[in-house]
């Protein structure tokens, strides 16, 4: 039983969560009005929140399983997708910047198990997390949408949006760089 134990950590149950807070969110996202867009934007802040929480007490407590290393990159890959893919929909995103983005995550995704089937470890970078940290930024702001406290949220997101997906470009080609330069040596 002692596995069981340790797959079903707080970490990895956090991670769980945060993917299934996702169809809560797309079904918040599924009627565009002012209140289901504010509820969309509390499930997605939750689930951000859970992806720094998780990583925070996996390393706090020294309880970093494989299953967490497998499921919290796809956990917070599928959340943003998740967001994008509905904004999309809404007409709230320009599909041509979310296929780049989401594009960027499956092939970074895909470097970096090519590189673990050869034993080789490519860890996030900070570049990396950056863009994360903006991306959910931008989220944040193209999920609330309409305008509070005089500040419109949908311009806000997107001018931060513009600042992810050239981060996103950026650090995908840094994966890419590093992957290269460790095949070649």
């Amino acid at each position: 039983m002692k596995g069981n134990r340790d797959i079903w950590n707080l970490p990895n149950s956090l991670t769980i969560f945060r993917i299934a807070l996702i169809p809560v969110l797309v079904f918040f996202l599924l009627s565009p009005t002012k209140q289901s867009s504010f509820l969309a934007v509390v499930v997605f802040s939750i689930a951000s929140i859970t992806d720094w929480l998780d990583g925070y007490i996996a390393r706090k407590q020294g309880i970093v399983t494989t299953l967490g290393k497998f499921l919290d990159p796809i956990a917070d890959k599928l959340l943003v997708a998740a967001a994008l893919i509905m904004l999309v929909g809404l007409g709230r995103v320009p599909a041509w910047m979310v296929v780049i983005i989401i594009g960027r995550e499956i092939a970074v995704t895909g470097l970096r198990s090519i590189a673990s089937s050869e034993g080789i470890v490519i860890a996030a970078s900070d570049l990396g997390k950056g863009k994360t940290i903006f991306q959910i930024s931008a989220l944040i702001g193209l999920l609330i949408h309409y305008e509070y406290f005089g500040i419109d949220f949908h311009v806000t997101g997107m001018a931060i949006l513009w600042i992810a997906l050239v981060m996103t470009a950026w650090s995908g080609f840094d994966y890419f760089y590093k992957f290269m330069k460790v095949i070649l040596k």
